[in-house]
């Protein structure tokens, strides 16, 4: 089974069988690198080094001999945008490791207004007459512009999308010198980023700026096979390719099957040609084929070859698996999903790809492969790739191993800056292009929890047409259940999806039953426990409930148990989120480090059967191991010896530490502040980012010693933890002990004046300012007090609006909505100009802007606010609205509501 691709794939791994050489920059000896510091590394992180920085073929779709990988050290500079070209770098940097990353070598952050340069020398092959030498990256995130010797080779735009450049025609005899300059604004522009975020936090990661993807030449001839797409038909026994190629020399294709070394198979047809590119399509009979899947990954060796007479002008190898995903009625006549025209329950784990030591980039490619190994031998048969898109291989690897794999599209940014949705859409297409080839990917992903969702129903349908050969969940969670509860409703949110689709969290719950949709549950779980020594941080870990290790397993068979029981009510497929902890999110069945596995893995293979049988069929290669079972007696259980401990005068800041989180997990508050407290005092650097993010962290009550350093040390703290983040920490516990408990139902007409008064006399300015704002948040959601509402928006936002608690624009549109004032609606179009400039530059701010000016008798500046709102509103469901307020502006009728 696919003998000569896997023959090519392991032979290109080596360095030497390339035919030609590249030399490296004089200053990237590899003793000049070593690994950055890090909180954790996997166990693969060891065997990195500038020799062998993934040397393995990074396409296995589309397979040549002829190329040189051009990973290993490189030089690096970050520089402001400013910067035409650096004079000088600042380091190596190990390609194709992320700039944050420690296996980069650097571990360093790139700002938005800064650019990423990376510079090496590479040699010119010797080249026949005729051959072009080919540039390939793998992924570069996000923008990449490329230069040959100062002149600039393209421009790509597209952080998970690979592409090429023929630089023949740029090259010179002996060193040429090749830069790459990167721009990646992460979440503070309008490209799709998943979950990488600046400020890294609970569910969202540490950035993976500029290439962490391989880097590769290769030799072509002047015309040559560019891309293959193949598409089976179990049902017809049809293999359907097309190829397409550059250049005008060939006049034929000829495309061969095989199975198991043997020809089954093949076909030659004559190309059609447009300037310098040509097109074929074939159609490979596969009699009785053999089918593709979880149980069986069958794949075809497939040969293509570019022809002239009796010569081969251009040859790559590929493969392929014959299977078929579709939803179809069961015996009983319930719409379920079905492969290979066969009812398979999708038994998934969501898996977001992210790694310790490398973020976006595995350290080898056996890493890359242990992910999928492990989750299949856990008894999963499906794997939802959460917002990322993953290199060639880990592809290459699903389809050898045998998963099904739900695809999500990398979402638009949460806040939709203008040109999000034309970014989104771009590389959607690409996205697609790059993986229709393989078969484990049966089901794209559009939307996830209303992340940057907009126009689902086109983009489902284009999608859907874009790809017949695969189902497509238009909105995975739009309808999000937290402890039963549901946090918004949506009037359509399956719309044209092949599938309903719900998130249940922590319980498992079925999506409700429409016609010729499978029901799916897209996500569940999210149980943290925290393993000790294997943690990103000490700190308590993000997760939608916290239990003890000797719980999980109880936990998770009763979830199983579960799922088995709605399945028997149309439940066709699950997520359970998730395989990996990943930075401060601790609710993986494995570490972050791949080291230690909370449920021995043929316990959860053994629940896991439950739902489907070939979880107890699959058996791994027996050298492969999956992680160490936990221990179950080191963790909280040892409390009350701990406190011993403490009490007899064990102070040592390690031990301190670890007493005051148990503490705090068990809800010890009188312990926490004390053993706190005497941790704080063995600090000789308080104010140091590792010691003040933990103190915030333990800070609970005014009697902590870290309340007294957030209050009166505010200037100090913000510097190093950012704006405002001192005074967040007071606000937290001046609400918990003197607000809190004097509203609510049992004091339905607080006394606010004595509320402020004793704060403020507690707590100075920082106090007196938030109860203003909470002052002024009662009035607007409890009391519907409008006057007052008004009055104590003017207050709040006079000293606040640089650093606010609260949405400024749904308060000024309720400003706009409800009050009539003159001054307090003037106030208010100050504020919400102020809230477009620095904070929320969008249609939605726009537009309240816009009715605020129009309110006060700005009409013409107001209808121009009100036309850029609609403008970047076309072709959404808010369209209507907005046209409906800008035609009222024009016609100078009112726009708010008259009582």
């Amino acid at each position: 089974m696919m003998k000569n691709v896997l023959n090519v794939l392991i032979l290109s791994g080596i360095t030497s069988v390339s035919c030609y050489a590249q030399g490296n920059t004089a200053k990237t000896g590899t003793d000049s690198y070593k690994i950055q510091p890090v909180v954790m590394q996997s166990r693969w992180a060891k065997e990195v080094s500038p020799a062998n920085a993934l040397k393995e073929y990074p396409r296995p779709q589309l397979v040549r001999k002829n190329w040189q990988n051009l990973n290993g050290l490189w030089e690096y500079a970050i520089k402001d945008s400013s910067t035409a070209f650096p004079t000088s770098y600042q380091g190596t940097i190990l390609v194709p490791f992320p700039l944050e990353s420690a296996l980069s070598g650097v571990k360093k952050s790139l700002m938005p207004d800064q650019q990423l340069w990376y510079k090496k020398n590479i040699q010119k092959p010797t080249l026949a007459p005729g051959e072009r030498l080919l540039l390939h990256f793998g992924a570069v995130d996000w923008q990449a512009t490329i230069f040959l010797n100062g002149k600039e080779v393209g421009q790509h735009t597209g952080g998970y999308q690979h592409f090429t450049f023929d630089i023949t025609d740029f090259l010179k005899p002996g060193a040429n010198e090749l830069l790459v300059k990167v721009y990646d604004p992460t979440d503070d522009g309008p490209n799709p980023h998943g979950k990488q975020v600046l400020n890294p936090a609970d569910i969202y990661y540490t950035p993976s700026s500029g290439i962490w993807q391989t880097v590769w030449t290769e030799k072509v001839p002047s015309s040559y096979i560019s891309s293959i797409k193949a598409t089976p038909d179990i049902d017809k026994g049809i293999l359907h390719v097309n190829v397409n190629a550059e250049g005008s020399d060939a006049i034929a294709v000829e495309v061969t099957a095989k199975a198991n070394g043997k020809v089954i198979s093949t076909q030659k047809q004559s190309l059609s040609k447009n300037n310098k590119t040509a097109t074929a399509d074939l159609s490979l009979s596969i009699p009785g084929p053999h089918l593709w899947s979880p149980e069986d990954p069958f794949l075809y060796d497939i040969s293509v070859r570019l022809v002239k007479g009796t010569g081969t002008v251009d040859q790559v190898e590929s493969y392929a698996g014959m299977r078929k995903i579709t939803i179809q009625k069961d015996e009983k006549g319930v719409d379920r999903i079905f492969l290979n025209n066969k009812y398979t329950y999708n038994l998934g784990t969501l898996d977001q790809g992210f790694w310790p030591d490398g973020l976006y980039t595995a350290p080898t490619d056996e890493a890359l492969a242990f992910d999928i190994k492990a989750i299949k031998a856990m008894g999963f048969n499906t794997i939802r790739k959460h917002i990322k898109v993953e290199p060639e291989r880990w592809y290459y690897h699903a389809d050898k191993t045998g998963v099904l794999v739900w695809q999500d599209f990398v979402n638009p940014p949460h806040h939709m800056p203008g040109g999000a949705k034309a970014a989104f859409e771009k590389e959607a297409q690409e996205t697609m292009e790059q993986l229709h080839n393989h078969p484990s990917i049966v089901t794209w992903v559009l939307f996830n929890e209303r992340w940057g969702a907009y126009d689902q129903q086109r983009l489902t349908e284009w999608v859907k047409k874009q790809d017949p050969s695969r189902i497509v969940n238009g909105h995975t969670g739009e309808l999000l259940y937290v402890n039963e509860q549901l946090r918004a409703p949506s009037d359509n949110p399956w719309v044209s999806s092949d599938m309903t689709d719900v998130h249940s969290y922590p319980d498992p719950m079925n999506a409700p039953a429409q016609p010729g949709k499978a029901r799916v549950l897209g996500e569940f779980g999210g149980i943290g426990v925290s393993v000790p020594n294997h943690e990103w941080n000490d700190l308590q870990g993000w997760g939608y409930i916290q239990i003890t290790p000797a719980e999980l397993k109880g936990k998770y068979e009763i979830m199983t148990k579960r799922l088995k029981k709605l399945e028997t009510e149309g439940l066709s497929a699950s997520i359970y989120t998730q395989p990996f902890d990943v930075e401060g999110e601790e609710n993986g069945i494995l570490t972050y480090d791949r080291e230690i596995i909370k449920i021995p893995a043929n316990e959860i293979r053994e629940i896991n059967s439950m739902l489907i049988e070939q979880a107890k069929g699959y058996t791994p290669d027996s050298k492969f191991v999956i992680a160490r079972n936990m221990d179950l007696n080191d963790n909280d259980n040892r409390y009350n010896e701990f406190l011993s401990q403490y009490e007899q005068g064990k102070h040592d800041s390690a031990f301190l530490r670890r007493l005051t989180l148990m503490a705090l997990r068990k809800q010890d508050q009188p312990n926490t502040t004390k053993i706190g407290n005497t941790f704080i005092s063995t600090l000789t650097q308080p104010f140091s980012r590792d010691n003040l993010t933990f103190i915030r962290h333990i800070t609970r009550t005014s009697n902590d010693k870290g309340f007294q350093m957030f209050l009166n040390d505010q200037e100090k703290i913000n510097a190093v933890l950012g704006p405002s983040s001192a005074q967040s920490v007071v606000k937290q516990i001046i609400n918990n002990e003197e607000i809190a408990p004097y509203i609510g139902e049992k004091h339905p007409n607080p006394d606010w004046d004595a509320i402020q008064q004793r704060v403020t006399k507690k707590y100075g300015t920082t106090g007196e300012e938030y109860v203003i704002g909470r002052r002024m948040l009662y009035y607007f959601d409890i009391a519907k007090d409008w006057k007052k509402f008004g009055e104590y928006y003017m207050h709040y936002y006079k000293t606040a609006l640089k650093h606010s608690d609260y949405n400024i624009n749904t308060l000024s549109w309720f400003i706009f909505e409800k009050v009539n004032d003159p001054k307090i609606l003037n106030f208010a179009v100050d504020v919400s100009k102020y809230n477009i400039e620095k904070f929320d530059p969008t249609p939605e701010a726009w537009d309240t802007y816009a009715n605020l000016l129009y309110k006060t008798g700005k009409h013409n500046e107001a209808i121009e606010w009100e036309r850029k709102a609609l403008q970047e509103k076309k072709g959404s469901e808010d369209e209507k609205v907005y046209a409906e307020a800008l035609d009222k502006m024009q016609k100078g009728l009112p726009t708010w509501p008259q009582q």
